[in-house]
């Protein structure tokens, strides 16, 4: 008993949870698993747990005012538990081969916990049927969360999650890819680079021979050389002349070849985020990929031409130097050298605090970017609601937080480089101390000290602006970071590796075969058989929640199968390619999307090859030609962003002349009358009647009555298709069809009541 103790001891329980818990377990009892349950029978927030052992199931409730109620099962062989979730709640039952013997409900906070639970249960009762050892049953577990796996090695779909790298200055050198098309400029620049700071360490050299053979004579009486000042004059115009040419070269290549490289950069980045899929897109915010492809890209450009050209010059500058005052006089250059090693630890330690704050500095920028996405697009709700104010107050405070980041960072900072300048003050102190005594014990010359001076200022200016390159160098790499963030991450719907072509002409059959979907830990499809033919119009009705919208993206192959397949023409859309299969697809949403840009723009998006013609007879055959000659300009007349200054209706029907155009076998209509008025409904009616002729179309509505021309309606509840067939015979059935139908009668009969109410009080 006291060892189990010990090892229970260790299991973390929900607080209050544990002393119950114990005095309920025997002294051979080992405790598995366990899960707080947080709803009753009828979903009311409520207390409880449940604990699986190695010999029973134990659970424990709690209502206000009651004491625990405790109740156990116990696991046998034939025993099985089941998990389900539905609308936010999970679901975990008991069952034997003739009954359910029990079920707990819970948020789907808690749904990763159950099915670690469930899985646990599962190995048990595994155990006890086939006496197979728990620890073979439990190789294959993920070794985070311990959810078993189907193979050792596999990726679990619990924990899996985008994981992020910590920051480091080599992430640049990942920048190679995009440096290699221009290697041979990226040589010439560093060629240039080399010989431009050769020719600007060449006048000081030439400070020895003006101080020891001209002046110093010329204070001793001598006579001043002519032909030798105008010499040495003449070479260091020349040197300065040549390092101002190379200089020019040398940056103007560089800042070419950077500019080109953060192009490919963007480019890539962008087209690689167009291949993602939707549920990349779901858990990102528009404004931080907004700043990932254009500041964060941006900000590598400038330190490519600017900083790292100024760094690869600090670097040749101080090793030539060195070079130099080595070979004037060692002695000399070791005092010179003296606090290197002490900044050199500086900049080191600086690095490592810089290397998180500028992370940290493009999330909280970000975060500014982000509220600026959300606000600007929708700043007619913001005006609606009055709520003007209350954006403001996000924005200052998004602002003040960057405000507090940016301070603690520049704390740090400013600390760092007046330190680093001290230095170099103390550096050319020891210079002058020694060099002084070195020319009183004859040792050195006059002209040998100025040209070490000279030497020495430039090595520690060059040293401080290396430094300083150093918080540069960190927003680079966090910028660099971020952005191959993006390219590093994989399409959870890839591109078939050996694709097949589609039929020509593609009939349009499709084969739902067992498909099963789920949203991270929620399961949104299940088992769902339905086969639509060719040219044959499926009406998709249920409640919301129902899975209908999914099923439909599903479809499109926005989103891929969790298990089952899709098939068009009996080819599995997984094995076609994704533009070769969207092509033959036709999307009307709910809320049309419309670019910025002209009418006709618009309506040959999908095809922009499409001649004046072609959009005119599009556009006629959507009933929408007419509204738009009334236009200012016409076909040419201008939308605002997302379709501004347009109805409705209008918008919608430039969406239909835009499905229509590409001429797609498959159609998919995703409530395309649902936001409307009746009158502009049966224009857009008319429309979809000259739209769906001849295609297999999936239509989805919560008006069943706008699905009175479908071939086959079919009835979905919780992912699950529970009934189909024509509308009479689901009538017939008063199943879950005839529910949604009567529900909608009955609202609509209120609703007329209502209606005719208002008017006879009004002509009262």
């Amino acid at each position: 008993m006291n060892s189990f103790l010990s090892a229970f001891a260790n299991v973390v329980l929900p607080e209050g949870w544990k002393t119950p818990a114990l005095a309920q377990l025997t002294p051979q009892e080992n405790v598995l698993a366990w899960l707080e349950v947080d709803l009753d029978s009828h979903l009311h927030f409520a207390r409880g747990l449940l604990i699986v052992t190695d010999q029973r199931v134990l659970s424990a409730n709690s209502s206000a005012g009651s004491e625990l109620q405790w109740s156990s099962w116990p696991i046998v062989a034939g025993l099985v538990m089941t998990h389900t979730d539905h609308a936010g709640v999970g679901t975990l039952s008991l069952l034997n081969s003739a009954q359910r013997m029990a079920s707990w409900r819970f948020t789907l906070t808690h749904n990763v916990t159950a099915m670690r639970l469930q899985e646990t249960f599962a190995a048990r009762v595994e155990v006890l049927t086939h006496g197979a050892s728990l620890q073979t049953q439990t190789e294959a577990r993920c070794p985070q969360c311990k959810l078993i796996l189907e193979h050792a090695g596999d990726e679990c779909p619990v924990c899996h999650r985008e994981q992020h790298a910590p920051l480091s200055t080599w992430g640049l050198f990942r920048l190679w890819r995009f440096a290699r098309p221009y290697q041979w400029r990226l040589l010439a620049g560093f060629l240039l680079t080399l010989a431009s700071t050769a020719a600007t360490l060449v006048p000081p050299y030439m400070t020895m021979p003006l101080m020891d053979e001209v002046l110093i004579p010329f204070q001793n009486g001598q006579p001043i050389d002519t032909a030798l000042v105008t010499l040495y004059l003449g070479g260091l115009l020349g040197a300065a002349m040549l390092a101002w040419c190379l200089g020019w070269a040398k940056t103007y290549i560089l800042a070419l070849v950077s500019e080109r490289i953060g192009a490919d950069l963007r480019t890539t980045a962008y087209e690689h985020l167009m291949r993602l899929s939707l549920e990349y897109f779901g858990g990102r915010r528009t404004g931080d990929l907004m700043n990932r492809i254009g500041a964060e890209t941006d900000r590598i450009c400038v330190f490519l031409s600017l900083h790292l050209l100024d760094f690869a010059t600090d670097v040749l500058m101080i090793v030539m130097t060195s070079a130099i005052l080595i070979s004037i006089d060692a002695h000399l250059a070791a005092a010179t050298l003296l606090p290197l090693p002490f900044i050199v630890w500086l900049i080191h330690t600086v690095r490592d605090k810089l290397r998180t704050g500028f992370e940290k500095i493009d999330r909280v920028w970000s975060e500014l970017t982000n509220v600026l996405a959300d606000t600007i697009p929708g700043i007619r709700v913001v005006k609606a609601f009055a709520q003007e104010k209350r954006e403001a107050n996000r924005f200052r405070d998004a602002n003040k937080h960057n405000l507090a980041v940016n301070d603690r960072i520049n704390f740090v900072w400013s600390l760092f480089s007046p330190t680093v300048t001290l230095m170099t003050e103390v550096g050319l102190l020891v210079v002058w101390g020694f060099g002084i005594w070195l020319v009183s014990q004859h040792q050195i010359t006059v002209g040998v000290l100025t040209a070490f001076l000279a030497y020495i200022g430039r090595f520690y200016t060059r040293l401080d602006s290396m430094s300083r390159i150093v918080s540069h160098t960190q927003k680079a790499a966090a910028g660099a970071k971020r952005i191959f963030e993006i390219l590093d991450h994989v399409s959870s719907v890839p591109e078939a590796t050996q694709p097949q072509k589609l039929p020509t002409p593609l009939q349009g059959r499709i084969d739902i075969q067992d498909a099963g979907f789920r949203y991270g830990n929620r399961a949104v499809i299940r088992n769902l058989n339905l086969s639509i033919r060719p040219g044959e119009m499926i009406g998709l009705v249920g409640q919301s929640g129902s899975g209908k919208s999914t099923l439909v993206n599903l479809i499109c192959r926005f989103y891929d199968l969790s298990e089952g397949a899709i098939k068009v023409d009996g080819i599995d859309i997984r094995n076609i390619a994704l533009s070769d299969y969207r092509s033959h697809i036709g999307l009307v949403l709910q809320e049309p999307f419309l670019f910025f840009g002209t009418i006709a723009d618009n309506i040959a998006y999908g095809v922009p090859e499409a001649t004046r013609e072609d959009i005119v007879a599009a556009a006629r055959a959507a009933h929408a030609h007419e509204f738009i000659l009334r236009l200012p300009q016409g076909y040419d007349s201008l939308v605002g962003e997302r379709g501004q200054g347009l109805s409705g209706g209008e918008r919608q029907r430039i969406s239909i002349a835009r499905a229509l155009l590409i001429n797609p076998r498959i159609l998919i209509l995703d409530e395309a009358t649902a936001s409307v008025d009746t009158e502009t409904e049966q224009e857009i009616q008319k429309a979809l009647d000259n739209l769906v002729q001849g295609r297999t179309t999936i239509a989805i509505a919560h008006r069943l009555s706008t699905l009175h021309k479908a071939d086959r309606l079919v009835v979905m509840e919780q992912g699950v298709m529970v009934e189909e067939g024509d509308h009479d015979t689901l009538m017939a059935r008063q199943g879950a069809y005839w529910r949604l139908y009567e529900a909608q009668a009955k609202n609509a009969e209120a609703v007329q009541v209502k209606l005719d109410s208002s008017r006879d009080e009004e002509m009262a």
